[in-house]
Protein backbone atom coordinates (compact mmCIF):
# COMPACT_ATOMS: atom_id res chain seq x y z
CA UNK A 1 0.00 0.00 0.00
CA UNK A 2 1.45 3.58 -0.68
CA UNK A 3 1.41 6.33 1.38
CA UNK A 4 -1.24 8.15 0.09
CA UNK A 5 -3.97 5.48 0.48
CA UNK A 6 -2.62 4.88 3.98
CA UNK A 7 -3.41 8.93 4.70
CA UNK A 8 -6.51 8.39 3.02
CA UNK A 9 -7.39 5.47 5.01
CA UNK A 10 -6.33 7.12 8.24
CA UNK A 11 -8.10 10.25 7.16
CA UNK A 12 -11.38 8.00 6.70
CA UNK A 13 -11.05 6.73 10.23
CA UNK A 14 -10.46 10.07 12.01
CA UNK A 15 -13.69 11.47 9.94
CA UNK A 16 -16.12 8.49 11.20
CA UNK A 17 -15.38 8.74 14.69
CA UNK A 18 -16.85 12.31 15.10
CA UNK A 19 -20.38 10.90 14.26
CA UNK A 20 -22.76 9.97 17.26
CA UNK A 21 -24.05 6.53 17.28
CA UNK A 22 -27.82 8.00 16.63
CA UNK A 23 -29.44 10.73 15.24
CA UNK A 24 -31.10 13.83 16.87
CA UNK A 25 -34.57 11.60 16.27
CA UNK A 26 -33.07 8.76 17.81
CA UNK A 27 -32.04 10.72 20.96
CA UNK A 28 -35.51 12.46 21.16
CA UNK A 29 -37.14 9.23 21.43
CA UNK A 30 -35.28 7.97 24.05
CA UNK A 31 -35.49 11.21 26.19
CA UNK A 32 -39.38 10.79 25.79
CA UNK A 33 -39.17 7.19 26.33
CA UNK A 34 -37.54 8.50 29.86
CA UNK A 35 -39.65 10.42 30.57
CA UNK A 36 -42.80 7.73 30.05
CA UNK A 37 -40.99 5.62 32.37
CA UNK A 38 -40.48 7.47 34.60
CA UNK A 39 -44.31 8.76 34.44
CA UNK A 40 -45.15 5.14 34.67
CA UNK A 41 -43.23 5.11 37.74
CA UNK A 42 -44.82 7.68 39.00
CA UNK A 43 -48.50 7.15 38.47
CA UNK A 44 -47.56 3.64 40.69
CA UNK A 45 -46.80 5.75 43.77
CA UNK A 46 -50.12 7.74 43.21
CA UNK A 47 -51.88 4.42 44.31
CA UNK A 48 -53.69 5.18 47.19
CA UNK A 49 -54.53 1.54 48.39
CA UNK A 50 -52.20 -0.35 50.70
CA UNK A 51 -48.81 -1.67 49.27
CA UNK A 52 -50.31 -0.27 45.92
CA UNK A 53 -53.31 -2.99 44.96
CA UNK A 54 -54.98 -0.35 43.37
CA UNK A 55 -55.56 0.00 39.80
CA UNK A 56 -53.19 2.74 39.33
CA UNK A 57 -50.19 0.37 40.90
CA UNK A 58 -51.12 -2.73 39.39
CA UNK A 59 -52.35 -1.66 36.10
CA UNK A 60 -52.15 1.62 34.82
CA UNK A 61 -48.39 2.22 36.37
CA UNK A 62 -47.02 -0.98 34.92
CA UNK A 63 -48.72 -0.45 31.23
CA UNK A 64 -47.32 2.86 30.87
CA UNK A 65 -43.74 1.88 32.35
CA UNK A 66 -43.62 -0.91 29.44
CA UNK A 67 -44.61 1.18 26.93
CA UNK A 68 -42.06 3.40 27.78
CA UNK A 69 -38.84 0.61 27.65
CA UNK A 70 -40.85 0.02 23.93
CA UNK A 71 -40.25 3.30 23.02
CA UNK A 72 -36.55 3.09 24.12
CA UNK A 73 -36.06 0.15 22.32
CA UNK A 74 -37.46 1.45 19.34
CA UNK A 75 -35.56 4.47 19.54
CA UNK A 76 -32.24 2.30 20.17
CA UNK A 77 -33.01 0.20 17.00
CA UNK A 78 -34.41 2.75 14.34
CA UNK A 79 -31.80 3.62 12.05
CA UNK A 80 -31.18 7.06 11.95
CA UNK A 81 -32.33 8.94 8.92
CA UNK A 82 -28.65 10.31 7.94
CA UNK A 83 -27.57 6.91 7.30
Amino acid sequence: MEIKDKIITINNMSNSKNELPFGSTNYTMMLIGLAVILGGFLIMSFDSEEFGFGILGLTVGPIITVTGFVIEFWAILRKPANS
